[in-house]
């Protein structure tokens, strides 16, 4: 009965707003009571029957597909529908209104043959990357900090929470399901993902405002929505629903799948359609020129479709699922996530890598390297370092790489025993704007200090004394240039300091404020080493080599930021802080962003703003970044990419996740993307190109011949063989030049390399027709079989070279060979087209042997075809500087 309960609750997706104002309105002493907890949180035993009544707290997104689902969603694209529509026709045509035993199902097969073949293989291509990203993304967790009875608040997968548990939030976090809250401090929540309003809300433990019976449910003053991130602040809160009972899980359906089309997206697009409008242009035409010339309206019918079908580009929905998915297989073996296949294509279009500093170019091990007295002499009485430590050990949010390190110090110096004679009493959280945290504690005898450490030159604005030599001097302006000597000249050291101050002159007990961190008396500095990854200098070497310029976009200081760039390999000599950018007009702005390779000082805004300006200048932007504040600017790029130590609201904003801290496979993803692309546009112009050039032999053939150049079951087979030797392409290589710069769709170089590119293959048709017709005397509709037999051989050999002249700039087979699959494959096939017309299956499609004096005449032609294709090519990348 529980279960089949459960089932109902789960497949209910209307959202109970009613019990969102209820849980708001409860007085906060009655919270726990009424939503069946207890302030030290559920026992074990509760927690396992409620996971057992309510499920896993997940909200149905868009998950994978089950593999039958899949296999039939590669049937819906255009040119699966025309050829089944034309599979449908030639069915009724050459079956149902056959005489009884005239049914010829030849036709039928061979369209369903290339239906399914081309469905089969990106299916499988589909399903590879996605089973490969799946066994990854295993390893990619979401945790929150809960509260459960007898044990101390520990990390947990969000997936475990239940309806009743008690959940500590903090700075960084993602707010794991829907939540009351019972304590807050400055607790500031983003609810973008939810309402689409970018500025956070304040959030407290009681409802505000009287009118909330009348008011929006997302605007309640103390109920944090699952999804949602908190900005800065601390928080406790009481969770009152999880999964697709969530706010966010009643609108998970219309939040899922809803993927912007990028510039590829709409490329592939516009040449789907520029293709099938040249089928629709050239089919009529073929009709009705054969009907009237030939005066076989039937017959001519028959030939259109399997003009049709030879013009319907069927395989590039499966060259281009292929391609990504190779791309997203390659990355997967170097541990790396792919969440978004496009964002392999866009790895290779990215031509500015803007990357934050702190745990993405820098270790994420940051050592607590020196403590100094604010005269700059050194702190032997340790006392800078316990003030540190305890500014670390009593706040509860988030903990960030230089607290682990205080912490981490003090724990080997055995200094832990220090907190033990204080209590805590309040605090006031960082934030990204003061840049500095504040904490109240209290001793034995009830003395209360304000401890607060952050920026130096922030610390600098709330402090009026300073004090050293064991006496307290007012902080003049000379004392404060000394102070920023000391910061600077470890920070040329590579060395990130932060400025510790205290204050004792305490009249409050209670709820402390921004307001309270003045006067403060500044009693020393930290300094932390945190030292370049080992991979940073030669990743960022290697994406110069391939076009990529590497932007430095960090909070910290420009004196910090400059050193570590040197370190890096990274051009200092342009950089801006977040203050100059305050003070510039915007087009000034627009104009130094250009040059500029380091940002400090900035705010989580002024990347975007970085970001989005960059866009603006016609560059595809990648960022690198790990933290809250790094969350916007991963959303605004074209390609964001996190690690997976970083929070949680960084690793859903990105396309891409590095489970490794080797940097070196950015310039795989670049080099994936490059291959990618190539790939794809090979293909592209191979096949548009080679239908352009078919019009035009297809419409002299029909005007001029008194037959049909090729029966309809001829031009099926040859579009079936040519398909075959395309399969391979996304296993191809590229030439190293095309890999050293960034590759961007345009669709403006198509229809150019279609008329210069395309008529070369008719040329070779029609000497063929006309070698077959003067030659070997096929003049006649007697010898129609023998012509057609060799212009199957010519025609298809001339599509399957195409391959080879079209995949390189250079002279292929000698300057550029392809992969042992293409050789191998179009190998196979050219064999096969040869071999077809000696067999009996040739003879039963109305083929016939050729004499051997034709092979001679095959091989000049074929020659011929190469050498005019190379010249024509090497004038057009003198022409026009490109070609693929």
């Amino acid at each position: 009965m529980i279960w089949k309960k459960k089932q109902q609750r789960q497949g209910s997706y209307t959202f109970n707003s009613e019990k969102v104002f209820l849980a708001a309105t409860q007085p906060t002493k009655s919270v726990f009571s009424y939503l069946n907890t207890a302030p030290y949180g559920l026992t074990e035993e509760t927690v396992e029957r409620r996971q057992n009544f309510y499920g896993r707290n997940e909200v149905t997104h868009e998950k994978r597909k089950n593999p039958f689902v899949t296999f039939i969603s590669t049937f819906i694209n255009p040119f699966i529908g025309v050829l089944t529509g034309l599979a449908v026709i030639s069915l009724i045509i050459d079956v149902l209104m056959a005489k009884p035993g005239e049914q010829e199902w030849t036709g039928v097969m061979i369209i369903t043959v290339m239906v399914v073949f081309s469905a089969i293989l990106r299916f499988w291509q589909e399903w590879r990357a996605g089973e490969a990203t799946d066994s990854l993304m295993k390893m990619v967790t979401n945790t929150c900090l809960v509260k459960r009875a007898d044990s101390e608040a520990v990390e947990l997968d969000i997936t475990e929470l239940v309806p009743g548990d008690v959940v500590l939030l903090a700075a960084g976090d993602m707010v794991p399901a829907d939540m009351r809250m019972v304590e807050s401090k400055d607790l500031f929540i983003s609810q973008a993902s939810l309402t689409g309003e970018s500025e956070p809300i304040e959030k407290f433990s009681e409802v505000h405002e009287k009118h909330y019976r009348t008011g929006s449910i997302v605007e309640l003053d103390n109920i944090c929505y699952m999804g949602s991130t908190v900005i800065s602040g601390a928080a406790k809160g009481v969770v009152f629903e999880t999964g697709n009972r969530t706010y966010l899980g009643t609108i998970a359906k219309s939040l899922s799948g809803q993927r912007a089309a990028t510039a590829f997206d709409r490329g592939i697009s516009k040449v789907s359609l520029l293709l099938i409008r040249f089928m629709l242009v050239m089919v009529p035409f073929v009709f009705f020129v054969n009907g009237f010339t030939k005066g076989d309206w039937f017959d001519a019918f028959i030939f259109a479709i399997s003009v049709a079908v030879g013009l319907t580009p069927e395989m590039l929905p499966m060259i281009v699922t292929a391609n990504l998915s190779k791309g997203a297989l390659a990355m997967s073996k170097k541990k790396t996530i792919v969440k978004n296949l496009n964002a392999i294509q866009n790895f290779g279009a990215m031509n500015i890598l803007c990357t934050d500093k702190t745990g993405t170019l820098t270790c994420d091990k940051i050592v607590l390297e020196k403590y100094i007295n604010a005269d700059g002499t050194a702190d032997e009485e340790r006392r800078i370092l316990r003030h540190a430590y305890y500014n670390s050990y009593f706040q509860t949010g988030l903990k960030n790489l230089m607290d682990k390190a205080i912490l981490s110090h003090v724990h080997d110096l055995g200094m832990e025993h220090l907190q033990e004679g204080y209590a805590k009493v309040d605090e006031i959280p960082f934030d990204f704007i003061r840049r500095r945290m504040s904490v109240v504690i209290e001793d034995l005898q009830g003395k209360r200090q304000l401890i607060t450490k952050g920026a130096v030159e922030e610390m600098l604005t709330v402090c009026t004394f300073a004090e050293f030599g064991g006496s307290v001097h007012r902080l003049t302006d000379s004392l404060r240039a000394k102070a920023r000597r000391i910061s600077e000249e470890m920070n040329r050291k590579g060395m990130r300091v932060l400025a510790v101050a205290q204050r004792t002159d305490l009249e409050k007990s209670c709820d402390f404020t921004i307001e309270d961190e003045n006067d403060m008396v500044l009693i020393g500095y930290l300094a932390f080493l945190d030292p370049p990854k080992p991979s940073a200098a030669e990743a960022i070497e290697k994406l110069k080599e391939h076009g990529v310029e590497v932007k430095v976009l960090s909070g910290d200081n420009d004196v910090v930021v400059r050193a570590i760039g040197l370190q890096v390999g990274i051009d200092t000599t342009h950089s801006l802080t977040g203050m100059e950018m305050d003070a510039m007009d915007e087009q000034t702005l627009r104009e130094r962003i250009k040059s500029t390779t380091l940002f400090a000082k900035l705010t989580p805004l002024q990347k975007t703003q970085i970001i989005g300006m960059l866009q603006e200048q016609d560059n595809t932007v990648g960022f690198l970044g790990d933290g809250i504040n790094d969350a916007a600017a991963l959303r605004q790029s074209d390609i964001g990419i996190s690690v997976d130590s970083a929070v949680d609201i960084a690793k859903e904003s990105a396309d891409i996740i590095l489970l490794e801290k080797d940097l070196m496979v950015l310039e795989d993803g670049v080099i994936e993307g490059r291959k990618t692309f190539g790939n794809i546009n090979k293909y592209i112009k191979i096949t548009a190109s080679s239908n352009f050039g078919n019009m035009f032999s297809v419409m002299f053939a029909s005007a001029f011949l008194p037959f049909l150049p090729m029966m309809p079951i001829h031009l099926l087979i040859q579009n079936l063989l040519y398909d075959i030797s395309q399969t391979t392409i996304p296993f191809d290589r590229m030439d190293p030049e095309f890999l050293r710069k960034p590759r961007k769709w345009d669709a403006s170089d198509l229809k150019r390399f279609m008329i210069f590119i395309g008529p070369i293959s008719s040329i070779f048709d029609i000497a063929t027709y006309i070698i077959m017709w003067h030659v070997f005397g096929c003049n006649t509709p007697e010898h129609q079989a023998l012509f057609q037999s060799g212009w199957f051989i010519e025609g298809l050999l001339s599509q399957t070279l195409i391959v080879h002249m079209i995949r390189t700039r250079k002279i292929p087979f000698f300057q550029s060979r392809a992969t042992w699959q293409v050789m191998g494959m179009t190998t196979l096939v050219m064999i096969a087209g040869i071999v077809i017309p000696f067999t009996s299956f040739g003879t039963s499609i109305g083929l016939q042997p050729l004499p051997a004096d034709y092979f001679p005449w095959l091989m000049g032609i074929l020659v011929a075809y190469c050498v005019l294709t190379q010249l024509v090519k090497n004038w057009y990348i003198r022409r026009f500087v490109r070609w693929l």
